[in-house]
């Protein structure tokens, strides 16, 4: 078993395969967008396949393809296809956004991926453009509803943002009443790629209130180990609704997960500047154990929380969560 050095058990590996995305949401990014790194700096999906066997060797058995929007990123599918065939992982997930991903589900079912989350803030056409900047409010809700069909296992993540979505907090977790999905508000975090932050309002344990006055019966679910959220049962509901600390950071003591950015640098912490480019490594020449003790070496020198990570930085957080993956 892969562990860091505060005897953290590590399964899970985010990829995010670009920082490009075709939506400029609030709280990712800038109305006119961010500087986005050059094609040559990314790794291409031969080098991401190299470094996934790698981490899959090392006892990775998780897998989230995000991005940016991974599907703005051309033959996305061929890597996906690519790293379904090896069966180095015992679940391969995706986060989108749900604007493009409706001609690929066909062929994610027949390739055994079952586990999307469809990142959406309103279910209200006028918020949405409001906060996505794009008039795309059809093509996500049609995902949606398809995503909501077997053999697909849905979780809608909504950021919760003072005077911009505050009106959908209920009407989306209605949507856990009839159908089986896991709806998960999260906290806005300050990865908008302009340096301006504000205290939040909606915390995870306001918004934990809020869902406990309406129904005081809802019962804390029992989740899988390093699971980010803390999630509710609602009698009468079918699916569940769920909260992310990801500002507060009340997870990170269970926190299972690194991250791999679209240049290749290893990030251990969300809250991290980045521990090693494993992108510089494998260009220069690597043999994989090169890669494996890179690797190795950066989980071992982990930091406890994303607070302590947060201040090593040097400086204030400032960059996009396109560029570090979702």
């Amino acid at each position: 078993m892969l562990t860091d050095n505060h005897g953290r058990p590590i399964e899970y590996l985010r990829l995010a395969v670009t920082d490009r995305c075709n939506l400029r949401c609030h709280y990712c990014m800038p109305a006119r967008g961010i500087t986005f790194a050059p094609r040559a700096e990314v790794l291409s999906y031969e080098e991401m396949f190299r470094l996934l066997e790698v981490f899959a060797k090392l006892g990775i058995r998780k897998l989230r393809l995000t991005g940016g929007e991974p599907f703005v990123r051309r033959d996305l599918m061929k890597l996906i296809r690519s790293v379904a065939r090896e069966s180095w992982f015992e679940k391969i997930s995706i986060t989108t956004n749900g604007t493009m991903t409706l001609p690929h589900l066909d062929e994610l079912a027949a390739l055994g991926i079952r586990n999307i989350n469809l990142s959406l803030d309103s279910l209200d056409r006028s918020r949405f453009l409001a906060i996505t900047r794009r008039d795309v409010f059809d093509d996500v809700m049609q995902c949606m509803q398809q995503l909501m069909q077997p053999p697909f296992r849905l979780r809608i993540n909504a950021v919760m943002m003072e005077g911009q979505n505050e009106e959908d907090f209920w009407p989306l977790v209605m949507l856990a009443q009839d159908q089986d999905v896991e709806v998960r508000f999260i906290e806005e975090m300050p990865f908008n790629g302009s340096g301006a932050y504000q205290p939040i309002k909606w915390s995870e344990k306001t918004m934990t209130e809020q869902l406990r006055q309406r129904y005081p019966d809802a019962a804390r679910r029992m989740d899988e180990p390093g699971s980010t959220s803390v999630n509710y049962l609602i009698p009468g509901f079918r699916g569940s609704v769920g909260f992310i600390a990801a500002w507060t950071r009340s997870f990170c003591g269970t926190c299972n997960r690194i991250r791999l950015t679209p240049e290749g640098m290893l990030k251990t912490c969300l809250y991290d500047k980045g521990a090693v480019s494993l992108r510089d490594i494998l260009r220069n020449g690597a043999t994989d154990k090169d890669l494996e003790a890179a690797i190795l070496s950066a989980i071992g020198n982990r930091f406890k929380n994303g607070h302590e990570a947060e201040q090593a930085r040097g400086f204030a957080v400032s960059e996009s969560m396109a560029t570090i993956g979702g």
